[in-house]
Order: structure tokens, then C-alpha cells, then sequence
């Protein structure tokens, strides 16, 4: 049977420590120690790779000469601004769907130069 006195003993009803349960971060990374991830800013990142030991023509993080891309240029409404898969045949603007287009048949002539001289596009219409 068990007495008055063993059950005043805390261990016996609940053990100090439940294996079951996670730790604490405060427990396992006290105050002033890293948790084991370390980020490095772009200074810290170009002083540890020695950048000037590389040649100058190859990119990298300091030079933001690169190569051309490989990929076709992408081609944006002259409205919006979003990607354009389509191009109006009689303006030669760009436009994103079918709701552009609409507008884009109403607009007058001179607006729609103003539209293809930002995009350099030079084109006289007939």
C-alpha cells in the first residue's frame, strides 16, 4: 500500500525529465551561442573567395558582366506591362489579351506612335 509519504516524493508522480518531450531552445543554445547557422553578407562572401585571384573576364559576384543569355527576350504589352504572347497585326503594339486589344483598336494614331517610340518600334502606320 502506498503511504502518505510517498506520494509528497515529485518524482514519483512525474519524473523531472520526460524523454518524450523536446527540449527547450533556451536548453540547448543558451544565451550568446549560435544556433549552428552562420549567414554571410556579400562583403564577408567576396573577402573569403579571393576574388582578385580570378581571372577578370569570368562572372562572378563582383563583375555583373555575363555572358548573354541563352533564352529569347521576353516580350511585354505596351499597355500594362505584362508578358505579351500576342502582337496587333494593323498597330504592331504588344498586348496581353483580348480586353487590351479592344482598347488598343480605339486608340488614335498618335497615341499609338507615342506607345511604339518608347519601345523604339519606328513604325509608320498607313
Amino acid at each position: 500500500m502506498v503511504s502518505v509519504a510517498d506520494l509528497s516524493d515529485p518524482d514519483l508522480l512525474l519524473p523531472s525529465v520526460l524523454p518524450f518531450k523536446r527540449t527547450q531552445l533556451t536548453d540547448r543554445y543558451p544565451k550568446g551561442h549560435s544556433r549552428g547557422r552562420h549567414w554571410k553578407h556579400l562583403k564577408q562572401i567576396i573577402q573569403a573567395e579571393n576574388y582578385h585571384l580570378h581571372p577578370a573576364d569570368e562572372p562572378s559576384y563582383v563583375s555583373i558582366e555575363a555572358p548573354p543569355s541563352m533564352y529569347p527576350a521576353k516580350k511585354y504589352c505596351d499597355i500594362t506591362g505584362f508578358e505579351a504572347p500576342y502582337t496587333d497585326p494593323r498597330t504592331k503594339l504588344r498586348y496581353s489579351n483580348a480586353e487590351v486589344f479592344k482598347k488598343i483598336r480605339f486608340l488614335p494614331d498618335e497615341q499609338i506612335q507615342g506607345y511604339l517610340s518608347l519601345r523604339n518600334a519606328a513604325v509608320v502606320l498607313k
